[in-house]
């Protein structure tokens, strides 16, 4: 069998975290790649880790890699290789800069790993993700957006410091785009089974599903020059130790829809289940008038966005 080979592209805080979580988890071998001229850097990061092993028994090797060839035969793809949001910037922004970094990366994957599961992190996400399919050809189980797994997070760990209660009992489901639109299902949250609209009055739920929304802005500024890295990286490596282990996870990600929720050709946040096929369904949920108002709305910018990548 061998160990399964997973190529990181990015070089940036996401990917360096990326590495490190992948040799803690020891999900396979891994390469971070970038620009040729930072191919040092991320030689760097990767012999950092690699010196770090002894720590936590770790026995997957990492390697930093400015040649994209050496993704050849990847079984996982996690591209997170674009410019970062600076305090002021919108995620819409980056979108010119990006889809060329993004064209050449998937270029570089139908090339050289054609049968990978390519996990795409690289804002604006709902149409850099839609770009990578496009260009690709790939089918749809194959190619995911991370940024529902990120969102749910955000409010999970926002319910938890709220309540005071652990992480681990809170259940909860965000849709929609990965923006300022997304779409926290309140009325489904669960904390150990409990429904959270019994546990925090209408006006709390409404500032934790503001903060969720906001939540990237918030750190984005906080930080000063930079965005948030910790915890999309964990979010990305839930979805790509699902489909390694076949864990079957269901999921909030970036699917592709072919008419659920009355959605036909875009990438939009919905939970999926996530095994050894890549996306192997997607779940729909029942929503009410005002949460489908909220879906359409965030179809619209989505539409928007992916309208302006000409593809």
């Amino acid at each position: 069998m061998g160990r399964k080979k997973i190529a990181l592209v990015g070089g940036g805080q996401i990917g360096g975290i990326l590495a490190l979580l992948c040799a803690q988890k020891q999900l396979g071998n891994a390469i971070v790649f970038d620009i040729p001229e930072k191919e040092g850097f991320v030689q760097g990061k990767a012999l950092d880790i690699m010196e770090m092993r002894p720590s936590f028994g770790g026995d997957i090797d990492l390697a930093g890699s400015g040649d994209f060839s050496k993704m050849a035969g990847s079984d996982v793809v996690i591209v997170t290789a674009g410019l970062p949001r600076k305090p002021g910037m919108s995620r819409d922004d980056l979108l010119n800069v990006n889809i060329k970094i993004i064209s050449d990366v998937a270029e570089a994957v139908k090339k050289y790993c054609p049968k990978a599961f390519c996990i795409i992190l690289t804002n604006p996400l709902d149409a850099m993700v839609y770009v990578f399919k496009k260009l690709t050809g790939f089918p749809k189980n194959q190619v995911v957006g991370m940024a529902g797994v990120l969102d749910t997070n955000r409010f999970k760990a926002f319910v938890s410091m709220e309540l005071g209660v652990s992480v681990q009992d809170i259940s909860a489901l965000v849709l929609g785009g990965h923006g300022p639109t997304m779409v926290p299902l309140v009325r489904l949250a669960t904390v150990g089974g409990v429904p959270l609209i019994e546990l925090l009055p209408a006006d709390k739920l409404e500032a934790i599903s503001k903060r969720t929304a906001e939540a990237g802005t918030e750190i984005v500024k906080l930080l000063g020059n930079g965005s948030a890295f910790f915890s999309p990286a964990a979010a990305a490596i839930d979805m790509a130790e699902s489909y390694l282990l076949d864990k079957k996870r269901v999921l909030a990600c970036a699917a592709l829809l072919e008419g659920e929720y009355g959605i036909n050709g875009y990438y939009i946040g919905v939970p999926v289940i996530i095994g050894a096929g890549g996306v192997e369904k997607v779940l729909e949920v029942s929503l009410t008038a005002e949460e489908k108002a909220a879906l359409a709305n965030t179809l619209e910018a989505v539409k928007k966005t992916v309208a302006e990548t000409k593809l």
